[in-house]
Protein backbone atom coordinates (compact mmCIF):
# COMPACT_ATOMS: atom_id res chain seq x y z
CA UNK A 1 0.00 0.00 0.00
CA UNK A 2 1.60 3.39 -0.95
CA UNK A 3 2.40 5.99 2.06
CA UNK A 4 0.87 9.09 2.13
CA UNK A 5 4.99 10.38 0.96
CA UNK A 6 4.01 8.20 -2.31
CA UNK A 7 0.92 9.41 -2.27
CA UNK A 8 1.50 13.07 -2.09
CA UNK A 9 4.38 12.72 -4.51
CA UNK A 10 2.42 10.93 -7.38
CA UNK A 11 -0.74 13.76 -6.95
CA UNK A 12 2.54 16.86 -7.55
CA UNK A 13 3.36 14.83 -10.73
CA UNK A 14 0.12 14.85 -12.07
CA UNK A 15 -0.49 18.21 -11.30
CA UNK A 16 2.80 19.06 -13.25
CA UNK A 17 2.08 17.04 -16.10
CA UNK A 18 -1.46 18.50 -16.47
CA UNK A 19 0.70 22.31 -16.08
CA UNK A 20 3.04 21.02 -18.56
CA UNK A 21 0.88 19.56 -21.09
CA UNK A 22 -1.35 23.13 -21.42
CA UNK A 23 1.59 24.90 -21.41
CA UNK A 24 3.00 23.03 -24.58
CA UNK A 25 -0.08 23.78 -26.63
CA UNK A 26 -0.94 27.34 -25.42
CA UNK A 27 2.64 27.95 -26.12
CA UNK A 28 3.00 26.54 -29.27
CA UNK A 29 -0.70 27.71 -30.50
CA UNK A 30 0.42 31.53 -29.40
CA UNK A 31 3.83 31.32 -31.62
CA UNK A 32 2.51 29.59 -34.39
CA UNK A 33 -0.34 30.80 -34.82
CA UNK A 34 -1.93 34.01 -32.79
CA UNK A 35 1.64 36.49 -32.56
CA UNK A 36 0.90 37.87 -35.41
CA UNK A 37 -2.95 37.98 -35.34
CA UNK A 38 -3.22 38.88 -31.59
CA UNK A 39 -0.53 42.10 -32.30
CA UNK A 40 -2.65 43.13 -35.51
CA UNK A 41 -5.78 43.00 -33.02
CA UNK A 42 -5.13 44.67 -30.14
CA UNK A 43 -2.22 47.25 -31.83
CA UNK A 44 -3.19 50.82 -30.80
CA UNK A 45 -6.45 49.69 -27.99
CA UNK A 46 -4.21 51.11 -25.63
CA UNK A 47 -3.16 55.13 -25.90
CA UNK A 48 -1.77 57.42 -24.02
CA UNK A 49 -2.18 60.97 -23.30
CA UNK A 50 1.16 62.82 -24.99
CA UNK A 51 0.69 66.21 -25.12
CA UNK A 52 -1.33 69.16 -26.77
CA UNK A 53 -1.67 71.27 -30.20
CA UNK A 54 -3.52 73.79 -31.68
CA UNK A 55 -6.55 72.56 -33.45
CA UNK A 56 -6.45 71.84 -37.01
CA UNK A 57 -8.95 71.81 -39.85
CA UNK A 58 -9.51 67.96 -40.25
CA UNK A 59 -8.94 66.96 -36.36
CA UNK A 60 -11.75 64.65 -34.39
CA UNK A 61 -13.34 67.51 -32.22
CA UNK A 62 -13.72 65.14 -29.73
CA UNK A 63 -10.38 65.71 -28.99
CA UNK A 64 -10.61 68.74 -28.05
CA UNK A 65 -9.36 69.50 -24.90
CA UNK A 66 -11.96 71.85 -23.44
CA UNK A 67 -9.49 73.05 -20.07
CA UNK A 68 -7.09 74.49 -21.93
CA UNK A 69 -9.45 75.66 -24.95
CA UNK A 70 -10.71 77.75 -22.47
CA UNK A 71 -8.01 78.63 -20.48
CA UNK A 72 -5.92 79.81 -23.78
CA UNK A 73 -9.02 81.41 -25.96
CA UNK A 74 -7.75 79.22 -29.24
CA UNK A 75 -9.27 75.69 -29.74
CA UNK A 76 -6.66 73.15 -28.51
CA UNK A 77 -6.52 68.64 -28.85
CA UNK A 78 -5.43 66.03 -27.14
CA UNK A 79 -2.43 64.08 -28.81
CA UNK A 80 -2.20 60.48 -27.77
CA UNK A 81 0.13 57.79 -28.61
CA UNK A 82 -0.01 54.13 -28.77
CA UNK A 83 0.84 52.91 -25.45
CA UNK A 84 4.14 50.29 -25.84
CA UNK A 85 2.60 47.80 -23.60
CA UNK A 86 -0.86 46.85 -22.86
CA UNK A 87 -2.67 45.30 -19.51
CA UNK A 88 -4.73 41.94 -20.18
CA UNK A 89 -6.66 40.40 -17.74
CA UNK A 90 -8.02 37.25 -17.85
CA UNK A 91 -11.75 37.60 -15.78
CA UNK A 92 -12.08 33.44 -15.30
CA UNK A 93 -15.54 31.85 -14.04
CA UNK A 94 -14.63 28.99 -11.33
CA UNK A 95 -18.08 27.79 -10.46
CA UNK A 96 -18.82 24.17 -10.04
CA UNK A 97 -20.96 24.03 -13.63
CA UNK A 98 -17.27 24.68 -15.45
CA UNK A 99 -16.76 20.71 -13.75
CA UNK A 100 -19.10 19.33 -16.35
CA UNK A 101 -17.57 17.71 -19.76
CA UNK A 102 -18.90 14.64 -22.30
CA UNK A 103 -16.49 15.32 -25.33
CA UNK A 104 -13.30 14.48 -23.33
CA UNK A 105 -12.10 17.31 -21.29
CA UNK A 106 -14.42 19.52 -19.00
CA UNK A 107 -15.21 23.16 -19.67
CA UNK A 108 -13.01 24.04 -16.91
CA UNK A 109 -9.97 22.27 -18.73
CA UNK A 110 -11.53 24.12 -21.72
CA UNK A 111 -11.02 27.51 -20.37
CA UNK A 112 -7.50 26.58 -18.80
CA UNK A 113 -6.31 25.98 -22.36
CA UNK A 114 -7.84 29.22 -23.90
CA UNK A 115 -6.86 31.52 -20.93
CA UNK A 116 -3.09 29.71 -21.60
CA UNK A 117 -2.90 30.54 -25.07
CA UNK A 118 -4.12 34.29 -24.51
CA UNK A 119 -1.59 34.61 -22.18
CA UNK A 120 1.32 33.76 -23.87
CA UNK A 121 0.22 35.60 -26.46
CA UNK A 122 0.33 38.49 -24.58
CA UNK A 123 3.69 37.95 -22.86
CA UNK A 124 5.13 37.43 -26.75
CA UNK A 125 3.46 40.76 -27.18
CA UNK A 126 5.10 41.96 -23.84
CA UNK A 127 1.88 42.90 -22.57
CA UNK A 128 1.13 42.52 -18.85
CA UNK A 129 -1.44 39.75 -17.85
CA UNK A 130 -3.71 40.04 -14.67
CA UNK A 131 -6.19 37.24 -13.48
CA UNK A 132 -9.59 37.88 -11.60
CA UNK A 133 -11.12 34.39 -10.62
CA UNK A 134 -14.72 34.59 -9.51
CA UNK A 135 -17.68 32.71 -8.87
CA UNK A 136 -20.64 33.97 -7.05
CA UNK A 137 -17.75 36.50 -5.35
CA UNK A 138 -13.90 37.65 -6.23
CA UNK A 139 -11.77 34.34 -5.47
CA UNK A 140 -8.37 35.66 -6.07
CA UNK A 141 -7.24 38.54 -8.05
CA UNK A 142 -3.27 38.12 -9.59
CA UNK A 143 -2.16 41.43 -10.23
CA UNK A 144 -0.89 41.90 -13.85
CA UNK A 145 2.53 40.94 -14.68
CA UNK A 146 5.32 39.64 -17.71
CA UNK A 147 7.49 36.25 -17.81
CA UNK A 148 6.70 32.61 -18.10
CA UNK A 149 6.86 31.74 -14.69
CA UNK A 150 4.12 34.07 -14.29
CA UNK A 151 2.02 32.26 -16.90
CA UNK A 152 2.79 29.01 -15.32
CA UNK A 153 1.83 30.26 -12.47
CA UNK A 154 -1.75 31.58 -13.86
CA UNK A 155 -2.39 27.91 -15.60
CA UNK A 156 -1.61 26.18 -12.06
CA UNK A 157 -4.18 28.46 -10.37
CA UNK A 158 -6.92 27.74 -13.24
CA UNK A 159 -6.38 24.18 -12.82
CA UNK A 160 -6.08 23.50 -9.76
CA UNK A 161 -7.98 26.64 -7.87
CA UNK A 162 -10.47 25.04 -5.02
CA UNK A 163 -13.12 28.18 -4.99
CA UNK A 164 -15.24 28.53 -2.16
CA UNK A 165 -18.23 29.71 -3.90
CA UNK A 166 -20.30 26.96 -6.46
CA UNK A 167 -22.81 29.81 -7.98
CA UNK A 168 -21.79 32.23 -10.76
CA UNK A 169 -22.61 36.40 -10.36
CA UNK A 170 -21.23 38.22 -13.17
CA UNK A 171 -22.07 41.69 -11.70
CA UNK A 172 -19.27 41.07 -8.91
CA UNK A 173 -16.30 40.34 -11.23
CA UNK A 174 -16.85 43.11 -13.31
CA UNK A 175 -18.13 45.58 -10.69
CA UNK A 176 -14.66 44.67 -9.26
CA UNK A 177 -12.76 44.98 -12.46
CA UNK A 178 -13.90 48.86 -12.90
CA UNK A 179 -12.94 49.14 -9.21
CA UNK A 180 -9.59 47.46 -9.10
CA UNK A 181 -7.88 47.60 -13.10
CA UNK A 182 -7.46 51.44 -13.03
CA UNK A 183 -5.63 51.91 -16.03
CA UNK A 184 -8.11 50.53 -19.41
CA UNK A 185 -7.38 46.87 -20.61
CA UNK A 186 -8.04 44.16 -22.61
CA UNK A 187 -10.19 41.94 -20.73
CA UNK A 188 -11.34 38.37 -21.63
CA UNK A 189 -14.48 37.28 -19.77
CA UNK A 190 -14.08 33.48 -19.85
CA UNK A 191 -17.34 31.86 -18.68
CA UNK A 192 -20.58 29.33 -19.30
CA UNK A 193 -22.79 32.33 -18.30
CA UNK A 194 -25.06 29.99 -16.12
CA UNK A 195 -26.56 32.54 -14.25
CA UNK A 196 -30.02 32.50 -13.61
CA UNK A 197 -30.43 32.55 -17.51
CA UNK A 198 -31.24 36.23 -17.86
CA UNK A 199 -28.74 38.67 -18.92
CA UNK A 200 -30.64 41.25 -17.06
CA UNK A 201 -28.74 40.00 -14.33
CA UNK A 202 -25.56 41.44 -15.39
CA UNK A 203 -25.96 43.70 -18.07
CA UNK A 204 -25.95 46.91 -16.07
CA UNK A 205 -21.94 45.62 -15.03
CA UNK A 206 -21.53 45.01 -18.36
CA UNK A 207 -22.13 48.40 -19.81
CA UNK A 208 -20.13 49.73 -17.06
CA UNK A 209 -16.86 47.87 -17.57
CA UNK A 210 -17.47 48.11 -21.13
CA UNK A 211 -17.13 52.05 -20.78
CA UNK A 212 -13.77 51.43 -19.25
CA UNK A 213 -12.12 48.44 -20.86
CA UNK A 214 -11.78 47.12 -23.85
CA UNK A 215 -14.09 43.80 -23.25
CA UNK A 216 -14.06 40.24 -25.17
CA UNK A 217 -16.97 37.47 -24.30
CA UNK A 218 -15.68 33.71 -24.66
CA UNK A 219 -18.65 31.55 -23.64
CA UNK A 220 -17.46 27.85 -22.92
CA UNK A 221 -20.78 25.40 -23.36
CA UNK A 222 -20.76 21.87 -23.68
CA UNK A 223 -23.06 19.71 -26.46
CA UNK A 224 -25.11 18.10 -24.30
CA UNK A 225 -26.36 21.55 -22.34
CA UNK A 226 -28.42 22.24 -25.22
CA UNK A 227 -30.70 19.53 -25.54
CA UNK A 228 -31.99 17.06 -23.24
CA UNK A 229 -31.22 12.77 -24.20
CA UNK A 230 -34.01 11.09 -23.79
CA UNK A 231 -32.88 8.43 -21.51
CA UNK A 232 -36.44 8.14 -19.28
CA UNK A 233 -37.00 9.53 -15.75
CA UNK A 234 -33.92 11.02 -14.27
CA UNK A 235 -32.51 12.94 -11.35
CA UNK A 236 -30.89 15.90 -11.67
CA UNK A 237 -28.83 18.05 -9.80
CA UNK A 238 -28.06 22.15 -10.15
CA UNK A 239 -23.93 22.12 -9.54
CA UNK A 240 -24.21 25.25 -8.21
CA UNK A 241 -27.29 25.07 -6.01
CA UNK A 242 -27.23 21.44 -5.35
CA UNK A 243 -31.09 21.61 -6.04
CA UNK A 244 -32.15 18.24 -7.50
CA UNK A 245 -35.40 16.86 -9.94
CA UNK A 246 -36.40 14.40 -11.36
CA UNK A 247 -37.25 15.04 -14.88
CA UNK A 248 -38.87 12.88 -17.49
CA UNK A 249 -36.81 13.15 -20.42
CA UNK A 250 -38.68 10.76 -22.54
CA UNK A 251 -41.77 13.83 -23.17
CA UNK A 252 -41.67 15.77 -26.07
CA UNK A 253 -42.82 18.62 -24.55
CA UNK A 254 -40.19 19.00 -21.44
CA UNK A 255 -37.35 18.49 -24.29
CA UNK A 256 -39.00 21.09 -26.38
CA UNK A 257 -39.70 23.72 -23.32
CA UNK A 258 -35.45 22.56 -22.30
CA UNK A 259 -34.08 23.56 -25.65
CA UNK A 260 -35.93 26.74 -26.07
CA UNK A 261 -35.18 28.00 -22.49
CA UNK A 262 -31.21 27.14 -23.84
CA UNK A 263 -31.99 29.17 -26.92
CA UNK A 264 -33.44 31.77 -25.26
CA UNK A 265 -30.96 32.35 -23.32
CA UNK A 266 -28.56 32.28 -25.64
CA UNK A 267 -29.89 35.28 -28.02
CA UNK A 268 -30.62 37.29 -24.57
CA UNK A 269 -26.57 37.05 -24.06
CA UNK A 270 -25.77 37.54 -27.53
CA UNK A 271 -27.82 41.22 -27.92
CA UNK A 272 -26.38 42.34 -25.05
CA UNK A 273 -23.03 41.91 -26.48
CA UNK A 274 -23.92 43.16 -29.38
CA UNK A 275 -25.84 46.07 -28.13
CA UNK A 276 -22.31 47.27 -26.00
CA UNK A 277 -20.01 46.57 -28.59
CA UNK A 278 -18.37 43.62 -27.19
CA UNK A 279 -16.85 40.98 -29.22
CA UNK A 280 -18.17 37.75 -28.39
CA UNK A 281 -17.28 33.76 -29.39
CA UNK A 282 -18.83 30.55 -28.13
CA UNK A 283 -16.68 27.02 -27.96
CA UNK A 284 -18.03 23.86 -26.83
CA UNK A 285 -15.86 21.26 -25.45
CA UNK A 286 -14.65 18.51 -28.17
CA UNK A 287 -14.08 21.54 -30.46
CA UNK A 288 -10.67 23.16 -31.59
CA UNK A 289 -11.29 26.60 -30.03
CA UNK A 290 -8.72 28.03 -32.27
CA UNK A 291 -11.06 29.18 -34.91
CA UNK A 292 -13.24 30.89 -32.93
CA UNK A 293 -10.14 32.93 -31.39
CA UNK A 294 -9.08 33.49 -34.64
CA UNK A 295 -12.50 34.86 -36.05
CA UNK A 296 -12.32 37.40 -32.99
CA UNK A 297 -8.65 38.15 -34.32
CA UNK A 298 -9.44 39.01 -37.40
CA UNK A 299 -12.99 40.77 -36.98
CA UNK A 300 -10.68 43.28 -35.01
Amino acid sequence: MPTDSTQSQLLQSDILQRVRRVEIKARGLSQELFAGEYHSAFRGRGMAFSEVREYQVGDDIRDIDWNVTARLGDPYIKIFEEERELTVMLAIDMSASLNFGTQEETKRELVAEIAATLAFSAIENNDKVGVLLFTDTVEKYIPPAKGKKHILYIIREILLFSPQGRGTNLEIPLTYLSRIVKKRSTTFIISDFMTDGKAESYRNALRFAARKHDLIAIVVRDPREESLPKMGLVRFEDPETGATRWVDTLSKKVRRAYAEGFSMAQEERRNSMKLYGIDYAEVATGEDFVRALLKIFSHR
